[in-house]
């Protein structure tokens, strides 16, 4: 699966874009404290072999196209991906997330047009009812990025799961309902339109 933007496409993730993904996660390492992002040839390897091997994931590359240059800046995927007994939806629910960019693509449109690539696949042509975003309770940062795209904090799960920095995380989870997509989408929209590169 591919999906295309103006200025950024989603392409599917493969070991052969490793030395790229490098690249773009050594750029510069100072925002990435809440966000697993491998350093190394081994563990990135590592990384794209797990993402691969999971069977309810589509993860992708996120390649920016802007101004006719193509450069991979960084990474992002479905999982958990649901099916509900007797729903006609290809996907019922899906998680958005594993995303990081490189430093260089932080704060650009970059992550708003991914998002809104993502959303669109997964309530225009899975007929998803709900997409998940989840964080690290501390991550202030990723929250309100979040809490931007129009997502609903649906509560903080304790104890969660280990955290990044070697010790426990609580995750904040969010929501997007297929009745709540419209207003997402024209909010997004409206984003892009009025400050396609400016600061998100």
């Amino acid at each position: 699966m591919k999906l295309h933007g103006t200025g950024v496409v989603l392409e599917p993730l493969t070991l052969e874009r490793v030395p790229e993904l490098l690249l773009a996660a050594n750029e510069s390492r100072l925002s990435y404290g809440f966000t697993v992002v491998p350093h190394d040839e081994q563990s990135m390897r590592a990384w794209v072999e797990a993402a691969l091997g999971d069977a309810r994931a589509v993860p992708f590359v996120t390649v920016s196209v802007a101004g006719g240059l193509r450069r991979l800046v960084g990474s992002t995927r479905f999982a958990a991906l649901e099916r509900w007994p007797g729903s006609a939806a290809e996907w019922d629910g899906a998680e958005i997330g594993w995303t990081w960019l490189a430093a260089s693509a932080q704060r650009t449109s970059v992550n708003t047009e991914a998002k809104l690539l993502m959303l669109t696949q997964a309530f225009e042509r899975w007929g998803a009812r709900r997409v998940t975003l989840k964080t690290d309770a501390r991550n202030e940062r990723s929250r309100t990025a979040i809490l931007r795209l129009g997502a609903k904090l649906d509560g903080v799960l304790r104890a969660h799961m280990p955290a990044s920095d070697g010790g426990v995380r609580d995750s904040a989870f969010y929501s997007i309902l297929a009745a709540e997509w419209p207003e997402v989408r024209a909010r997004l929209q409206r984003r892009l339109t009025l400050s396609p590169q400016l600061l998100e």
